[in-house]
């Protein structure tokens, strides 16, 4: 499979759950909208994407015990003001619309975040469902740093850099073996048949 040679989209994730996907210790994010005025519901624009790790809004309480070093980790680490560090790039390989809470309980032992915050996720405008989206995740070999503009600021799911981040070598953070067994698991869980990416 090629892949590409840059990328100018991203998706803000908080920088815990990045650095777990990084680590391979989820391949999944949990998406209901962002609460910008255009990014009312959660939608997958592009199924490739770079990841831009976020802090501010990073809630300890909402993180599993096992995971509040990482945590705290990512906040030592953000030591550059002003910078966004872009080192990971992914691709959607299955996308899951979930409005059952038994079936969003299953899914707890394949993330970093609590039970309350899947629930808070499901709950908040009930009538849209929460967006399960499997990444396979790549590694930049040589990261990214970006000043941050601000247009990238607010409460918005996606943001468009404005230029083309060369990507350049990337190695995947998982084995297509091990990709695939995490990903198969949670197709089990999941109903076994993800919506069109």
């Amino acid at each position: 499979m090629m892949l590409p040679p840059s990328s100018d989209l991203a998706l803000k994730e908080w920088a815990v759950a990045v650095k777990a996907l990084s680590e391979g210790k989820q391949i999944l994010i949990l998406r209901k909208g962002g609460i910008h005025i255009d990014d009312r519901e959660f939608r997958v624009v592009h199924p490739e994407f770079l990841l831009y790790p976020t802090y501010e809004h990073q809630n300890a309480e909402l993180v599993k015990p096992e995971y509040q070093d990482g945590l705290q980790q990512t906040l030592d680490e953000n030591d550059v003001p002003g910078l966004v560090s872009l080192g990971y790039w992914c691709q959607v390989t299955d996308k899951f619309q979930v409005s059952e809470q038994d079936l969003l309980d299953e899914v707890s032992p394949y993330h970093i975040w609590t039970t309350d915050y899947a629930n808070k996720r499901l709950h908040w405008r009930p009538k849209q469902p929460v967006t399960i989206a499997l990444l396979r995740v790549y590694e930049l070999q040589q990261p990214q740093a970006l000043p941050v503009l601000d247009e990238y600021a607010g409460c918005k799911s996606w943001v468009e850099l404005g230029q083309d981040v060369p990507l350049s070598i990337m190695t995947p953070v998982l084995s297509d073996q091990a990709y695939e067994g995490q990903a198969e698991a949670l197709r089990q869980v999941l109903g076994g048949t993800p919506t069109a990416v």
